[in-house]
């Protein structure tokens, strides 16, 4: 039995992994998405299956108006006293010398809820993690952020301890414990405490080519820190490994001694005209988790079996055996009371004045509010994209009769990196189809004059995107039989954190696929969809 990374595909970032008795969990970051973090769960290292959003409330998570790649970065999930303990970081600002947010802890004794209300910790920095120390005490472990512009912005990592009996965080305790190596960007901390010795495992190096993973160690909880002497991971050296941006990630144990490491990975692509080497590649899925298998030096330190740039197969754990997980149906008829636990929504949760499930039964029903690019109400319910080729497909029911407003099937970066086929109006036409993209914050419509228009006696209209790693196409269908696709290729590099990078900060998700209905005109006029379909190629 092998394990075979990534083992939890597209935007899956950060993870947190723990083992309870024979099952181990990864938590991993949501940024903007709603519900937020996700949480997998497997028996064996090699299947898991997604069975939980602890943040599904905005008593819990409120991120109306939060920045593009905001909202929960590096989820820490731990297990003690007989309860999950889960904190998160909730980033209100990304760009600039200020990163606004806010650190909170919840807790619940199931892993699937339901969660305490939040207990807020602090702001002082995010990617904070919860150590629980054999002693009883609790300590939160985060990056300390510096906005002053000369100083490093990531000015080290600090300790502070937790009362449980107070709920809240002991200031006069916090301590800067580590600052990384010249690498520098040292953020993501994780202690674990080992053989008498508190090992510190940190990220360096900021999410791109350049990522890595360090460990350092202490024979005091509070310092000082010995860096080991090479690189734990990463696969900034070996620009052909098919995993990059290896680091960011925690340890685990199994029930019978080994260890293993969870980081985040990109895999990068290229068009046919560039050089594998430069540019690195776009990661149409974002960063993904991978699971390494770790053992442990003459001198104690830990490394990564197979090399420090990461393995597409990895030595599954001894004495367990293979626990499949149900498949994904790619088809949903929206027969449930509620959305598939593959739907996410941008900022906010699905509610009543989003759109329902019940209003239409066996349709997904849509109110139109602010288009793709805002940051407030947004009727867009999505998926990863968790496969480079991939057939995504609906059937829409819309009356337009505003230009302004527009519904149909949607692929997303965030709110300057976006396309959709839609149904809108024009003066001339009345309904039409039209496809359009916003690119760098830049709003195009391809069709413009030509666009298709729609016969009065078509109630629905049937779209399709075709996803072929480099490029994708929509078609649409009057019939549900006869499909057009038309000729218009997209570069999905467009929705790849590598080239937002390029001219913003926020680059931390990943591409999705899904519904949307825009009415900016007020009017919330509703769409209904009859059902989505994701089948991977």
């Amino acid at each position: 039995m092998k394990i075979v990374n990534p083992v939890l595909k597209g935007f899956n970032a950060d993870p947190s992994i723990i083992r309870v008795g024979d099952t181990f969990y990864i938590a991993n970051s949501t940024f903007e998405w709603f519900p937020g973090v996700q949480i997998h769960e497997s028996k064996d290292l090699v299947n898991w299956e997604l069975i939980t959003h602890p943040l599904d409330r905005i008593s819990l998570l409120d991120m109306r108006g939060n920045d593009d790649s905001g909202g929960i970065w590096a989820p820490d999930l731990s297990y003690c006293d007989g309860k999950f303990w889960l904190v998160y970081t909730d980033v209100k600002v990304t760009e600039g010398a200020f990163k606004d947010c806010t650190n909170y802890l919840t807790t619940a004794e199931d892993i699937r809820g339901p969660w305490s209300e939040p207990i807020r910790l602090n702001g002082v920095g995010f990617d904070a993690s919860l150590f629980h120390d054999d002693d009883g005490k609790k300590y939160l472990v985060q990056m300390e952020w510096d906005h002053r512009e000369y100083h490093h912005p990531f000015h080290g990592i600090k300790l502070t301890e937790y009362s449980v009996e107070q709920q809240r965080l002991l200031p006069e305790t916090g301590k800067i414990i580590y600052n990384g190596t010249n690498v520098k960007l040292t953020e993501g901390p994780h202690i674990y405490k080992l053989n008498g010795f508190y090992y510190l495992f940190a990220a360096e190096g900021g999410t791109v080519w350049s990522h890595q993973e360090v460990v350092a160690r202490s024979n005091d909880l509070y310092g000082t820190y010995e860096t080991q002497s090479e690189t734990f991971l990463t696969a900034f050296y070996d620009g052909d490994n098919p995993l990059q941006k290896c680091g960011h990630g925690s340890l685990v144990d199994t029930e019978n001694g080994e260890w293993y490491f969870a980081h985040l990975t990109g895999r990068p692509w290229h068009h046919e005209t560039e050089s594998h080497h430069d540019p690195r590649g776009w990661c149409t899925l974002g960063r993904e988790t991978a699971i390494q298998k770790v053992e442990w030096n003459e001198k104690g330190w830990p490394y990564i079996v197979g090399g420090k740039q990461g393995s597409l197969e990895v030595d599954a754990p001894i004495g367990y055996e293979e626990h499949p997980v149900p498949s994904v149906n790619p088809l949903d008829h929206f027969d449930s009371k509620e959305l598939n636990i593959h739907f996410n929504t941008l900022r906010i949760p699905f509610t009543k004045k989003m759109g329902s499930l019940s209003e239409r039964s066996g349709w997904l029903r849509l109110f139109g509010q602010n288009s793709l690019t805002s940051h407030h109400d947004v009727s867009f319910v999505a998926r990863r994209w968790q496969s480079f080729d991939f057939v995504a497909e609906t059937k829409v029911n819309y009356q337009p009769f505003s230009y302004q407003q527009m519904a149909g099937l949607a692929n997303y970066y965030n709110s300057k990196h976006w396309s959709m086929i839609q149904v809108t109006w024009q003066e001339d036409k009345g309904r039409v189809i039209e496809i359009t993209e916003n690119n760098r914050g830049i709003f195009t419509s391809y069709l413009k004059d030509q666009a298709i228009q729609i016969p009065d006696d078509v109630e629905s209209v049937y779209f399709r995107v075709n996803v072929r790693t480099q490029y994708y196409t929509y078609s649409y269908s009057l019939d549900g039989k006869e499909w057009v696709e038309v000729p218009i290729v997209l570069d999905s590099a467009i929705l790849s954190d590598d080239y937002v990078l390029q001219t913003y900060g926020g680059f931390f998700t990943g591409a999705f696929v899904g519904l949307v209905n825009i009415d900016y005109s007020g009017y919330r006029l509703p769409a209904d969809f009859d059902y989505f379909k994701y089948e991977e190629a």
